[in-house]
């Protein structure tokens, strides 16, 4: 697939502290275990959705391709540049931040969870995919240390009669998004690649297909 080089041009990094965010409410817990004295510093955010996709038309499975500024950070070393504490892109390039997902996003609407995964089915993937064709698969709890949130797991199969555009998530939300597809030949050897960032939501749902959607 064709990739948007223009997402791994990362420049001017600086790190910060996060005082406030729209997205992320910084915690300590505080509490008694067995009586004894416990705290633990932890994040709350919204749940989301997860949905694994494949391609009947093509026989492949649909990721999306994407910067992740938390991967980056942790495939990077900060300096201390003057003032402000820095990472220096000519040492450490964009593509350290660049993971291969599941179409998703955040429950951040009164809506079903269901109704999320459509939303970012077409938002980020461009299939317009009715609601009763998107299998609710599992839900689980990730980041157990800092977040517990939980993200719920949907399956749904698409066709290119099926395709309304390009996907590539809202440009206005400064989503950049490349939508990537993966024969069903090497999907496996795709998601146990070391070399790829990838989260294990995703190794897991292909890990489901080939046990329930395969008579092999």
């Amino acid at each position: 697939a064709v990739t948007d080089q223009a997402m791994e041009n990362i420049s001017d990094v600086t790190v910060e502290e996060c005082t406030k965010s729209r997205y992320i409410t910084p915690m300590r817990l505080k509490y008694k275990q067995n009586k004894e004295d416990k705290c633990w510093d932890l994040i709350s955010e919204h749940d989301d959705v997860a949905v694994l996709l494949f391609n009947k038309s093509t026989d492949s499975f649909i990721f999306v391709r994407q910067f992740r500024p938390a991967i980056y950070l942790n495939n990077s070393k900060t300096e201390q540049k003057n003032d402000e504490v820095i990472i220096d892109t000519d040492k450490f390039p964009g593509s350290l931040g660049i993971t291969y997902e599941l179409c998703a996003g955040l429950i951040d609407k009164d809506v079903s969870p269901t109704e999320i995964a459509k939303m970012e089915i077409h938002e980020e993937c461009g299939f317009d995919v009715p609601m009763e064709s998107i299998e609710h698969v599992t839900s689980y709890r990730s980041g157990v240390g800092t977040t517990g949130s939980k993200q719920y797991l949907f399956y749904a199969e698409v066709t290119e009669e099926m395709r309304t555009g390009k996907g590539g998530g809202v440009v206005e939300e400064g989503e950049m998004i490349d939508v990537i597809e993966i024969p069903k030949s090497e999907v496996m050897t795709f998601v146990m690649d070391e070399n790829i960032n990838r989260p294990i939501g995703m190794m897991f749902a292909v890990l489901w297909y080939f046990q329930n959607k395969t008579k092999s």
